[in-house]
């Protein structure tokens, strides 16, 4: 049977391309179209349908744009309410493609409109499973993201369902099935998925947590919801684009591709409540960076480190990039509902440091350097890690705020005496020191290769829960 995953590992999504006999299905694309309508055009193929497996909320779909591009009939499962024109399918309805065959499973859990698809080839034989956030491998969806949306949509209601779904409808469908899941390991969709993105589902009967025989309704519910984190902020705001509609990305990519010189910059900033995005690596950005920009690289999860420390998706945004990267830019944010880049400078911060204007800096040492003050002195450091590595090994004396965390614990970082930050690389690190330094911080450095660079010297670390708080 002829289906394609086709992965995007900074949202660790996956996409999938089904074609038969000149007819082809993507199921849950991503915002930009393009990919697939080529894809389509090497098969000589057209795309007949958009199958969409739920109303996303970790990021815009591209099903209106193919749509648009395509004239493909958009399909989502039973209950599903979109505000634009879509066919809404019954359990157990069947969609040809070609000689293909996909059949429609209502699997509520994750949301009420959550579908899964059987696919089915030209001899009649069942191949495989488009679980969307139904089932992971290693994990299943989180049940806690619809209330965000309908309050009344409570995570114990949700788990039910799941669980109910799972056991009546995925578990017994033949082990030889292959899962295709809308997302791998670094989703926030799940707590503990696997780095695997396909499986059979014997296997995972086996060895998935969620899929266990003997489990209990009590017992699948009280696992699934133990240890889940918030979601991040733009969760819900993605949902509602997915189910009202959204601009074209083209027309979202001709506002944002506007060039501006460092004089038109500096003005559209000080004239507009636009924020200052820099894209480039963290070294550099310390080195020299406009004041009052902050930092998420581009080179990391750049699109899910947008919609955490962004709160709004309505966000004005002013790029600065290295330069032939704002394109990049610009649709990797649209990937997650950042449609409101107004321009960019040209030039970048060569451009800028060129017109004379001035730029600042962020004091960075290495973890050798930070070893050698450790042994001197009792330095504070703060570790923006997730609480759950840093519970696995810290070093002692350490503070914990969690980089989603660091706008609503400001006052954990003191402005009377001097600290150093640190996460696991370097990458998120310096996206906290640029919203210090944008807020108004000096008394910090970074440290640039971080914990992953403190392992290899001989500074104290604890595996246990460090007490500690700053007074």
């Amino acid at each position: 049977m002829k289906v394609e995953q086709i992965y995007t590992g900074c949202l660790a999504h996956a996409a999938y391309y089904l074609e038969s006999k000149g007819e082809a299905a993507i199921f849950d694309p991503l915002r930009e179209v393009g990919p697939y309508i080529e894809r389509a055009r090497k098969d000589k193929a057209e795309v007949k349908y958009v199958f969409e497996t739920h109303f996303h909320a970790d990021f815009v779909s591209g099903h209106l744009d193919l749509k648009a591009k395509t004239g493909a009939e958009i399909v989502f499962g039973p209950t599903a309410k979109p505000g634009y024109e879509a066919t809404v399918a019954k359990d157990g309805e069947v969609f040809k493609v070609g000689d293909y065959k996909v059949k429609v499973i209502h699997t509520p859990g994750h949301t009420m409109e959550s579908t899964t698809y059987l696919l089915i080839d030209e001899k009649g034989k069942e191949h495989g499973i488009i679980t969307g956030d139904t089932l992971f491998i290693g994990d299943v969806g989180r049940p806690d993201l619809a209330q965000h949306v309908i309050s009344d949509l409570t995570e114990e209601k949700l788990a039910a369902l799941l669980f109910d779904s799972l056991r009546n409808k995925i578990m017994p469908l033949s082990d030889d099935l292959i899962i295709y899941p809308n997302h791998g390991a670094g989703s926030a969709c799940g707590k503990m998925m696997s780095k695997e993105t396909t499986d059979t589902l014997g296997h995972q009967k086996k060895v998935n947590y969620a899929l266990r025989a003997d489990m209990t309704k009590e017992e699948f519910i009280k696992e699934l919801l133990t240890g889940l984190t918030a979601p991040p902020g733009y969760f819900p705001q993605n949902v509602l684009m997915n189910i009202k509609g959204y601009e074209s990305l083209d027309t979202v990519m001709e506002r944002g591709e506007r060039p501006m010189t460092p004089e038109a910059f500096e003005a559209a900033a000080n004239e507009t409540d636009a924020l200052m995005l820099d894209t480039r690596d963290a070294e550099d950005f310390a080195r020299e960076h406009v004041p009052n920009s902050i930092n998420i690289a581009l080179d990391g999860s750049f699109a899910m480190w947008v919609g955490e420390m962004i709160p709004d998706v309505r966000q004005q945004i002013l790029l600065i990039t290295y330069p032939n990267k704002e394109e990049e830019a610009i649709t990797r944010l649209s990937r997650v509902g950042y449609d409101h880049t107004i321009g960019f400078l040209d030039g970048g911060m060569e451009a800028w440091k060129l017109s004379g204007k001035e730029f600042e800096t962020i004091s960075r040492l290495t973890s050798n350097e930070l070893e050698e003050e450790y042994k001197t002195s009792e330095p504070l450091i703060i570790d923006v890690r997730k609480k759950s590595e840093f519970d696995s090994e810290h070093v002692i004396g350490a503070i914990n705020v969690p980089l989603n965390e660091i706008n609503s614990q400001l006052a954990q970082f003191p402005k009377d005496k001097p600290f150093i930050l640190h996460c696991g690389s370097g990458y998120r690190s310096m996206i906290a020191a640029s919203i210090l330094k944008q807020r108004g911080w000096n008394n910090f450095r970074d440290v640039s290769d971080g914990f992953n660079g403190i392992l290899k010297t001989e500074i104290k670390k604890s595996e246990y829960i460090c007490p500690t708080t700053l007074l």
